[in-house]
């Protein structure tokens, strides 16, 4: 497999996992224990299907007029879900709720979930590590719009990845720079590492657009990168890919841009 197309397979995992949610506890939000029984059996139910890749329980879920920040609907929910779960047979999710909130006729949902799996390909095998918070409304035992608020994902392959420790915010204001720096913690010694830096939109027209990553020889121990400054609210996912002749690793977080 060519790095350029491990590359254009990561937008599929981090939008795949829209199923988690969660946000920062809020004054007024309810602790998880107490969330409604409806709604934790609902979660539950998503949970279940999700790990068997049930597409059309997962689905039902998920109200005909769904709206996500990105700028998914439901159909192109459901198309990034069928094509994630292509390449990956045995994902598993794990969802936490985190707190609750009425609105209305329905809930604020707020949880925290993670994925992991691998994909075995002819060449390499990949694994996949996902964490992600978001927020959305649930009402009438559907979800009706989503918030996504943080990713954290990771890719990795070969028999020793780099470790590596990312230094991002995960928001700032608009109209300021920002540090991305992707550290491998282990010594460099006699090796050569590879790594590019990337940073791309997160809508539905920049998930199916191919990204070649632009590789350099690393003399230090990792990337590190001095990011634009912006002028109007958005969203970007910041991502690494470092290389060794021992294993890769591609790391991504999400960067959120608001007044």
């Amino acid at each position: 497999m060519t790095m350029s197309h491990l590359w254009q397979s990561l937008p599929t995992l981090l939008l795949g996992i829209t199923l988690g949610w969660s946000y920062a506890l809020k004054a007024d939000a309810a602790p998880p224990e107490t969330t409604p029984n409806e709604v934790v059996a609902a979660l539950e139910q998503i949970e279940t299907a999700a790990n068997d890749q049930d597409l059309s329980t997962v689905m039902e879920f998920y109200s005909p007029d769904f709206t996500n920040t990105d700028g998914f609907d439901r159909k192109g929910l459901e198309d990034a879900l069928e094509q994630l779960w292509e390449q990956y047979s045995n994902l598993n999710y794990r969802i936490e709720v985190q707190s609750w909130e009425a609105k209305g006729d329905g809930v604020i949902i707020e949880t925290l979930t993670y994925v992991n799996g691998v994909q075995a390909r002819a060449d390499r095998a990949l694994n996949l590590d996902s964490v992600m918070r978001s927020r959305q409304h649930f009402e009438n035992g559907q979800i009706i719009s989503q918030e996504i608020l943080s990713e954290r994902n990771q890719l990795t392959s070969g028999d020793n990845p780099p470790t590596v420790t990312v230094l991002l915010p995960e928001q700032i204001a608009t109209g300021e720079t920002y540090n991305f720096d992707a550290i491998v913690e282990e010594p460099l010694g006699e090796q050569i590492l590879l790594g590019a830096a990337l940073e791309e939109g997160v809508t539905d027209e920049d998930f199916y657009r191919p990204r070649p990553p632009n590789f350099q020889v690393l003399s230090a121990g990792g990337l590190f990168k001095l990011g634009d400054a912006y002028n109007k609210p958005d969203n970007r996912w910041v991502s690494a890919v470092l290389i060794r002749s021992d294993g890769l690793v591609v790391v991504t977080r999400r960067l959120r841009i608001e007044d």
